[in-house]
C-alpha cells in the first residue's frame, strides 16, 4: 500500500481494509479468534463509538495493560479514529509504576484483562490519576468496572465514526512511548500521526516491505519498536498477524506461523543460533541449512530485523550464512524507532546501516549521534526541560549514542556516552562490545556485565543462560542449583572468556569474571523491558562480588 496519499494512520487503516477486506488481520495461536480487514474494521469502528460514549475526546489519551491479543489492536487503533492517543503499560508494571505513566499521560481510561486487573485498580483507587472507567476484557467480577463486550453498548445516539475520524491530522498525537527508565523514571516520547506516516514510508522504501504477508505480535507493545513492527506496519500493509500473549511461547510459536516478517532484540536470535549450532554441531549448510530454518519456521522469512540493543557480528554472519538476510537497525523512542537500517540487499555487518530517506544523520561532539527528521518526536510529555535537552535549537536529537560512519556512509555505533568504560590507565572502551563477544563464545553465557571504569583491568558479572544450563547440567550429571559453583561450569565459562579475549584487545580483555547464582530476566533488577543492561542497578546491587574480583 502506499503512505504517500494518507496523513493519519487512521486513514491508513481505512484504506487497507478496503483493499484487503476479505484478508485476515488479526489471529490468536489456537485460532479462537479470526479476524478479516473488514471484520477488524467493524470493531474498530464499535469500540471508537463505546469510548466516545464514555467521554473520549481528541485530544485525551488512553491505558492499555494488555498482553499481545486482539484487542489490543482494536483499542489502540479505535482511539486513534477519534483523535485520542493509546499508549501501552508494560505488562510487567507494578501497581506504582503504572501510577506514574497512567498519571504522567494523564489517561481518561484504562483498557486491562484480569491479570492485571488488581494493579490497574489500584492506580484507579490511588486518586492521583485521571483514569475514569476501566474497560476490562473477558468476564470480571469487579462491580467497579466495565466489560469489554459491554463497550460498544455505550455509544450514544447518532454517533458519527467519519467525523471524528476525519477530523484528526497529522499533528495529533498517535501514541507516547514511555522510555525504559535506566536512568531514572521513564519519561513519556510524544509521537504524532505525522511522525509514524513519515516512518512507515521511509522504512516500507528501504525494506521493501510487502504487501500481505504474516507477522507474530510477541513483545511488549510499549515498545516502540514492536508497536511499529507488528501494529503499523500491518495497518499500512494489510498483514496478517498472529497475537502471541506469552512471550516465553514465541519459539514453539514460530513454526506454527511460519512468519514471513520478523523482529526481535538479539537475544532471541542469539538463543536460536545456539540451538541450532547444539543439534548440528556446527554451521550447517545446503540442504542442512534449509531443514534447520524449516525446523525453527523461519523457511518463508522474507524480512529480518534486529535491533533495540547492539547484535553481535556473529550472529549476524551466522544468520546470513543460514539463508536470512538479517538487519540490523538503529533508533530510538525518540526518532519513532529507527533511523538508520541496513538495506536487505547490501548488509554491511558490524553497522547499522546509512541514515533513512528523508532522515539526516550527523555526528556531533565526542562522536554523539545527531538525527533530525520528520521521524523525530514531538518532545517529552510534561518536561519542558529535558525536552530542551534532547531537542536542540536547529531541530536536532542528541541520542547520547557514540557513532562513526564507514566510507560507504553506513552508521556503527560504539556504546552509550555515559557507558564508554575509561579504565585507570585512561583507555576507553565500549562495555557492550566485550559483553558482545562475550555471550557469543560460549552457549552457557547469558548475560554478562563488564565493570572496568576507573579500575586497572576488566571484569565480568556473568549470569547462566537457563536452556543451555539445563541441558549441561543434566549432560554432566550436574545439580541445577549448584551450576553457579560447579568446576566444570566454571572451566566452560571460562574457555569461553578466554575465547572473547582473542577477539578483544589487550586493554578490552575481561581478567576476572564470576558466575552469578540467578537469572537476569526483563524488568527486573539488572534488566530493562527491553532487556538493556541497569548498569547502575547493577555496580550496586553486585558491588560485593565486583569488590571481591579486585581484590588482591
Amino acid at each position: 500500500m502506499s503512505t504517500t496519499a494518507t496523513a493519519t494512520v487512521g486513514q491508513a487503516f481505512q484504506a487497507t481494509a478496503t483493499a484487503f477486506a476479505g484478508a485476515p488481520a488479526l489471529r490468536t495461536p489456537d485460532g479462537a479468534v479470526a479476524l478479516t480487514w473488514d471484520g477488524y474494521a467493524q470493531r474498530v469502528r464499535e469500540v471508537a463509538a463505546g469510548l466516545a460514549g464514555l467521554g473520549l475526546q481528541r485530544g485525551d489519551t488512553v491505558a492499555c495493560w494488555l498482553s499481545n491479543r486482539p484487542e489490543f489492536h482494536i483499542a489502540d487503533a479505535a482511539a486513534m479514529h477519534l483523535g485520542a492517543a493509546s499508549f501501552s503499560v508494560y505488562p510487567t508494571y507494578t501497581a506504582e509504576q503504572g501510577e506514574h505513566v497512567v498519571g504522567d499521560a494523564g489517561a481518561r481510561i484504562l483498557i486491562t484483562e484480569p491479570q492485571f486487573l488488581e494493579p490497574a485498580l489500584a492506580v484507579r483507587d490511588a486518586g492521583r490519576t485521571a483514569v475514569g472507567p476501566v474497560v476490562v476484557l473477558d468476564d470480571s467480577a469487579d462491580a467497579g468496572t466495565l466489560e469489554w463486550a459491554e463497550l460498544p453498548g455505550c455509544a450514544e445516539p447518532g454517533f458519527d465514526f467519519e467525523a471524528r475520524a476525519a477530523a484528526v491530522s497529522s499533528d495529533d498525537l498517535l501514541t507516547l512511548i514511555y522510555t525504559s527508565g535506566t536512568t531514572g523514571p521513564p519519561k513519556g516520547v510524544q509521537i504524532t500521526h505525522g511522525n509514524v506516516m513519515s516512518l512507515l514510508a521511509s522504512l516500507s522504501d528501504r525494506l521493501g516491505l510487502p504487501d500481505g504477508i504474516r507477522a507474530i505480535s510477541w513483545l511488549p507493545m510499549a515498545h516502540v519498536a514492536e508497536r511499529l513492527c507488528t501494529h503499523y506496519f500491518p495497518i499500512v500493509h494489510g498483514w496478517s498477524v498472529t497475537t502471541c500473549p506469552n512471550p516465553k511461547a514465541i519459539a514453539g510459536l514460530i513454526p506454527e506461523v511460519r512468519p514471513e516478517f520478523f523482529f526481535s532484540p538479539p537475544r532471541l536470535w542469539e538463543k536460536l543460533r545456539a540451538g541450532v549450532l547444539a543439534s548440528s554441531g556446527d554451521m550447517p549448510e545446503g540442504d542442512a541449512a534449509a531443514a534447520a530454518l524449516r525446523a525453527i519456521g523461519f523457511d518463508a522469512l522474507r524480512v529480518a530485523i534486529v535491533g533495540a540493543a547492539p547484535c553481535p557480528p556473529e550472529v549476524v554472519r551466522f544468520w546470513h550464512a543460514l539463508g536470512v538476510r538479517l538487519c540490523e537497525v538503529y533508533g530510538m523512542s525518540e526518532t519513532t524507532g529507527v533511523a538508520t537500517v541496513n538495506p536487505p540487499d547490501a548488509v554491511r555487518i558490524g553497522t547499522v546501516g546509512p541514515p533513512l530517506p528523508n532522515v539526516e544523520v550527523r555526528l556531533g561532539e565526542a562522536g554523539e549521534v545527531l538525527v533530525r527528521g520528520a521521524n523525530v518526536m514531538r518532545g517529552y510529555r510534561n518536561l519542558p526541560e529535558k525536552t530542551a535537552e534532547a531537542l536542540d535549537a536547529e531541530g536536532w536529537l542528541h541520542t547520547g549514542d557514540v557513532g562513526a560512519f564507514d566510507d560507504a556512509g553506513y552508521l556503527k555505533i560504539v556504546d552509550r556516552i555515559k557507558e564508554i568504560i575509561i579504565s585507570a590507565a585512561g583507555k576507553n572502551m565500549s562495555p557492550a562490545n566485550i559483553e558482545a563477544e562475550l555471550k557469543t563464545s560460549g552457549r552457557l553465557i547469558g548475560q554478562a556485565c563488564c565493570i572496568g571504569d576507573a579500575r586497572p583491568y576488566n571484569v565480568a558479572l556473568i549470569t547462566l543462560d537457563p536452556d543451555a544450563a539445563a541441558a549441561f547440567a543434566a549432560g554432566h550429571g550436574i545439580a541445577p542449583d549448584t551450576l553457579a559453583t560447579d568446576d566444570i561450569v566454571r572451566a566452560e565459562v571460562a574457555a569461553a572468556v578466554e575465547e572473547a579475549n582473542t577477539r578483544l584487545a589487550r586493554v578490552e580483555q575481561v581478567r576476572k569474571f564470576t558466575i552469578l547464582p540467578e537469572d537476569w530476566v526483563a524488568d527486573g533488577d539488572e534488566l530493562t523491558p527491553t532487556m538493556k543492561l541497569k548498569r547502575a542497578a547493577i555496580t550496586a546491587k553486585y558491588a560485593r562480588e565486583i569488590e571481591a574480583l579486585y581484590a588482591g
